[in-house]
């Protein structure tokens, strides 16, 4: 067994080198090269799409929940649990391909389950399918969201990793516009008899996008040539995550079980408007606020990335974690002084806007700068995995906190949760002698 564990022991070693030596002369290579490239772009277009899909169908569920009587309370659970569910498959999935050296097939085939199970909706009578539809659609983001920015990292130099995360988010994000906006006017449109009708076919109508986002990935994004290590242990794998990987992990955590699903923004805003605008006006409403929410988020989302480029990322990720903590406590007031005016909405929409375009672009660009490379798939998975573990913790926190205490109790927890994963990530930032990329 010894000799066994020397010889794996020597494979491991030499597939690092490998790799070491192929990315050293990658990053060369891109340096002198547009960092808008193919990849980029692909990447871009096909996040695009997909979002556009996804948000139709999220700006518009609060409201049809009511439709077929289901409570505010089972959304937090639904969501945590498919959260949980895409996390717990985003390690396996990271550490898979580093493995297998390939990447590009997993990735695929989960834009196609993320693009189709949304669609389960539409004869949803209850909440089993509802559920049965999240957790199919989230597992498949999970085996491909840790994937695809290992391959985004992989595509452009160190230096532009800022600015090409950033355009990313920015083209999800547009997507994210679209497809709330798409929705809203498709209830306008839609026969309203029965009340559920118009939702259900929002919910058929997502899946041209989702299915095109899968397309799209296939055929304009290609993979970059990477040596197998079919020697490499999952275990092993994590365990040689560096220190700084580590604490940059626990501040992600800790802002993460605050870090509510903003599905329950959508129907915070549904509620407090409800008894001035009625019902499906204030569902509109809520709609289009959370695309407001979005178009911030787009807008931001590359400035951010650029400017990540120029200065400290875990500073400038602190500083958006905070923008989060006045989100969720200025949600909090409003239901505790009972204000449902749209003005003070407008300003936590955008608020939301801005945090969650620092958080994507910046959680998606740090990792790169503080692993290996051949690991870099098992440290985006385990990224997921602690933000699923989360995003799980925080909305069924707030969903039952809403049920049993109050809204305004539930999002004060919440903002509390983000302060403190806010301090860490401040305090745990990487000491000067540990450099500023990966070894």
């Amino acid at each position: 067994m010894s000799n066994q564990l020397k010889r794996t022991a020597v494979r491991t070693a030499r597939v690092s080198d490998e790799l070491l030596s192929a990315e050293t002369r990658r990053d060369e290579s891109l340096k002198s090269q547009p960092w808008l490239n193919r990849n980029v772009g692909g990447m871009t277009v096909t996040s695009f799409l997909s979002d556009t899909g996804h948000e139709m169908v999220t700006a518009v569920l609060p409201g049809f929940l009511g439709t077929i009587g289901v409570a505010a309370g089972a959304l937090g659970w639904i969501e945590g649990i498919s959260d949980a569910a895409s996390s717990s498959v985003k390690l396996g999935a990271g550490w898979y391909s580093d493995r297998i050296g390939h990447r590009k097939g997993i990735v695929t085939f989960g834009y196609f389950l993320t693009g189709t199970a949304l669609a389960l909706f539409a004869a949803a009578a209850s909440w089993p399918l509802l559920l049965l539809g999240r957790l199919v659609s989230w597992f498949g983001r999970g085996i491909r969201s840790p994937l695809r920015d290992a391959m985004l990292a992989d595509s452009v130099s160190p230096e532009a990793r800022g600015r090409a995360f950033g355009l990313h988010r920015a083209g999800d994000t547009a997507g994210a516009v679209l497809g709330p906006l798409a929705a809203v006017g498709l209830l306008a449109m839609l026969p309203s008899e029965p009340p559920s009708a118009p939702f259900r076919a929002i919910f058929l109508l997502s899946l041209v996008p989702g299915i095109a986002s899968a397309g799209a990935f296939a055929v304009l994004v290609r993979e970059i040539p990477r040596p197998a290590n079919h020697a490499l242990r999952l275990w092993l794998a994590v365990k040689e995550l560096p220190n700084r990987y580590t604490r940059f992990l626990r501040g992600v955590g800790l802002f993460g079980m605050g870090d509510f699903s903003h599905t329950l923004l959508i129907l915070a805003a549904s509620q407090l408007l409800t008894p001035v605008h009625g019902a499906v006006r204030a569902a509109q409403m809520a709609a289009l606020l959370y695309a407001l929410r979005n178009v911030l988020y787009a807008g931001a989302s590359f400035p951010i990335g650029v400017l990540a480029d120029k200065v400290e990322k875990q500073k400038l990720l602190a500083l958006g974690y905070v923008l989060g903590v006045v989100a969720s406590l200025g949600t909090a007031l409003l239901f505790a002084i009972h204000l449902t005016s749209l003005a003070p909405l407008i300003a936590i929409f955008s608020i939301a806007g801005i945090y969650i375009a620092a958080e994507d672009a910046l959680e998606g660009a740090i990792p790169a700068d503080l692993v290996n490379v051949e690991t870099r798939g098992t440290a985006y998975g385990l990224l997921g995995a602690v933000n699923g573990g989360g995003d799980l913790v925080a909305s069924a926190l707030v969903g039952t906190a809403w049920a049993v205490l109050s809204p305004a109790a539930a999002f004060c927890l919440s903002g509390l949760l983000m302060l403190a994963g806010a301090w860490l990530t401040f305090r745990n930032r990487p000491n000067p002698s540990e450099g500023g990329h990966a070894e």
